[in-house]
């Protein structure tokens, strides 16, 4: 397919935009006006449309294909969540009248403050920051938030412990807060081996990071003691929300333990997360660490009205502009009223029954490291298929060929030849069937005739690229 320029006609238009007033720009800052020669494509209306058309052809998305993306939860984002974020009052405010004039942003207030409200309801948390705009975001703020408790506090604390089995970026936000990072292995059931958890955590000890349930797609049974252990050493538990669509609405981590949670709205709450974003990690807070929230935080004063906070004594300061992705806060408080209590916790539950039905009926064809009751995400090994040459990335473009967007393959790092499978609760039993028959014929495929499996995707635009190469050698332009 060529790209728009390669299409492109000299003379050819799509619309006579006519001279530029002189007079609007002389209005306009020089300093902001474009230099040189401004290149555009000349096509006509009808070109354009064909080829963004085209285009979209080409893309997988949630509106198209059945996507279950394990480790983040891609699942259908109700239109009612658009309509909410593009009401002209909300979408056309600016900022910066919250500090310039409370009264004139009190709908947008209002909506900060009842939806940090819900999340300490749902999370069991005493406080809640809506300001870090994705979930690495949020842990930062998190670890930023542990290291002030312990600065407070006087204590020496050096390392934060991280299972195997926890989220992948977790590691990564502990060492960015100056932290050392002690890993302990899982046991054989995929749980946080506890005699490996004991012979490290110590005085020096900060806290726990679990991601719970893990990235294996299990409920740890040992969280309690755990939390337990971590509390004896003066311990914070830090909960990673990756996976809080499993239990939204029905365990609350601040009731089994934890003290810093992050959220990511853009996947629980239903915001659309494909792309890279938008995102919104918000981070909510146990009683001990209210203080140290970030400012301004949204309250509720004597009078009725919604104003802004910024006495907050050991706050660790601003970590984003005003209060995050407002539209993102928008759109997962809408879905919150939208579902409700009871609605939340059917959503949790289908998940949960959708991620355990493909489970049972693949078990046969794909080896299971993991075999118990599984939360709202699977975790299959290729090894099997491996034998015969087919690895995981090769069942993922069969699945493309199919058009069903593949799953997460070679993550969590802890089982080989990894295939995360995450239906989501949004999908139906029907959908999720056409998924299991066509993972049932790609097993037989890679048995019988590995080759065609290790030859697809047949038809497609793009088929095997160099997915290195495309990294280290990114093209951001046509020109």
């Amino acid at each position: 397919m060529k790209n728009i320029f390669e299409i492109s006609v000299k003379g050819r238009k799509g619309f006579d935009p006519g001279e530029a007033d002189e007079n609007i720009l002389e209005k306009i800052d020089k300093s902001l006006l474009r230099k040189g020669e401004l290149v555009l494509p000349e096509i006509s209306e009808f070109d354009a449309v064909r080829h963004y058309m085209r285009l979209g052809r080409r893309n997988f998305s949630v509106d198209e294909n059945f996507y279950p993306l394990g480790s983040c939860t891609m699942k259908y984002n109700p239109r009612v969540n658009e309509t909410a974020a593009s009401i002209s009052g909300f979408a056309s405010m600016h900022p910066l009248m919250s500090y310039i004039d409370e009264a004139s942003v009190q709908g947008a207030l209002e909506v900060i403050y009842n939806l940090s409200f819900l999340l300490c309801e749902i999370t069991g948390m005493k406080k809640i920051t809506t300001q870090p705009y994705a979930g690495a975001h949020g842990e930062l703020a998190g670890i930023m938030l542990m290291a002030a408790y312990h600065r407070k506090k006087g204590n020496n604390k050096k390392h934060i412990i991280v299972p195997e089995s926890a989220h992948g970026t977790n590691p990564a936000s502990a060492a960015a807060a100056g932290y050392d990072v002690v890993s302990v292995p899982v046991d054989e059931s995929g749980d946080m081996d506890i005699e490996a958890f004991r012979a490290v955590i110590g005085p020096e000890t900060a806290g726990v990071m679990m991601t719970v349930p893990s990235t294996l797609g299990v409920f740890e049974k040992n969280v309690s003691g755990i939390a337990e252990l971590a509390r004896e050493n003066d311990a914070l538990m830090y909960y990673d929300g990756a996976n809080l669509n499993a239990i939204m609405g029905r365990v609350k981590p601040g009731e089994i333990g934890f003290d810093i949670i992050h959220m990511n709205l853009h996947k629980t709450f239903a915001a659309p997360h494909g792309g890279g974003g938008p995102g919104s990690g918000v981070v909510g807070v146990s009683e001990k660490l209210s203080g140290f929230i970030p400012v301004p935080e949204v309250i509720k004063t004597p009078g009725g009205m919604y104003g802004l906070n910024f006495n907050v004594k050991d706050s660790i300061g601003m970590l984003a502009s005003f209060f995050g992705n407002f539209g993102v806060l928008l759109k997962a408080y809408t879905y919150i009223l939208m579902l409700g209590k009871e609605g939340l916790v059917d959503a949790t539950e289908k998940a949960v029954l959708n991620a355990n039905y493909i489970m049972k009926k693949l078990k046969p064809y794909y080896d299971l490291p993991y075999d118990r009751l599984c939360m709202h995400e699977c975790v299959f090994s290729a090894k099997k298929q491996a034998a015969k040459g087919v690895r995981a990335l090769d069942i993922a473009k069969a699945l493309i060929e199919r058009g069903i967007h593949p799953p997460t393959v070679y993550f969590p790092l802890v089982v080989e030849e990894a295939m995360m499978i995450e239906p989501t609760e949004t999908e139906s039993k029907e959908e999720i069937d056409i998924f299991i028959e066509a993972m049932e014929e790609i097993a037989r495929l890679a048995e019988n005739e590995p080759e065609r499996i290790k030859n697809a995707p047949a038809g497609m635009p793009i088929t095997r690229p160099d997915e290195t190469k495309a990294a280290r050698e990114l093209k951001l332009t046509c020109l």
